[in-house]
C-alpha cells in the first residue's frame, strides 16, 4: 500500500515539475520575443546601457527556457533565470517605484516574485522524471 501511494506521489510531483518547467519557460519566450524589436531600433528616451541589457536578455532568456523545456541543467538554467527576476525587481523597484501588488494603474512587483518562487522550486526539486537531467543520472 505504502508502495503504491509513493508511486502516485512521485508521478505527481514529475507532472507538476513539468508543468512548473513548461510554464516558466514559456513566459521567458515571451518575455524574450517582446525584446526582439530592440535590434532593430531602440525606443526613443532609453538609455543605451538598458538597450544592451535588453538585448543580453533577448538572447539568455530563450536559451534558458529551452532548457527549462527539455529539462537540461534544469538547475543551472533555473539558477540563471532566478538572477534575472532579481534583477528585474531591483530595476522596476529603483527606477520605476514600481508597487508590490499589480493595480489598475499599472503592474507590481507580485508576479515578478511569483516567477522568482518558480524558479526557487525548480532549483530546490529538480527537473523529475520527464527531463534529460533524469536520463542523464541514470545513465
Amino acid at each position: 500500500m505504502n508502495i503504491e501511494n509513493e508511486k502516485r506521489n512521485n508521478n505527481f510531483r514529475d507532472a507538476t515539475l513539468l508543468i512548473l518547467r513548461l510554464v516558466v519557460a514559456a513566459i521567458f519566450l515571451f518575455a524574450a520575443y517582446a525584446k526582439l524589436s530592440f535590434w532593430s531600433v531602440a525606443p526613443a528616451g532609453i538609455p543605451e546601457a538598458m538597450v544592451n541589457l535588453t538585448k543580453f536578455l533577448s538572447v539568455v532568456e530563450p536559451l534558458g527556457a529551452a532548457a527549462l523545456i527539455v529539462g537540461f541543467l534544469t538547475r543551472w538554467a533555473a539558477s540563471g533565470l532566478a538572477i534575472i527576476m532579481i534583477g528585474a525587481i531591483v530595476i522596476l523597484r529603483l527606477t520605476m517605484q514600481t508597487n508590490f501588488f499589480t493595480a489598475q494603474t499599472g503592474t507590481g512587483l507580485d508576479y515578478n516574485f511569483l516567477i522568482l518562487g518558480s524558479c526557487i522550486a525548480l532549483i530546490a526539486f529538480g527537473a523529475g522524471r520527464w527531463s534529460i537531467d533524469r536520463w542523464r543520472n541514470i545513465r
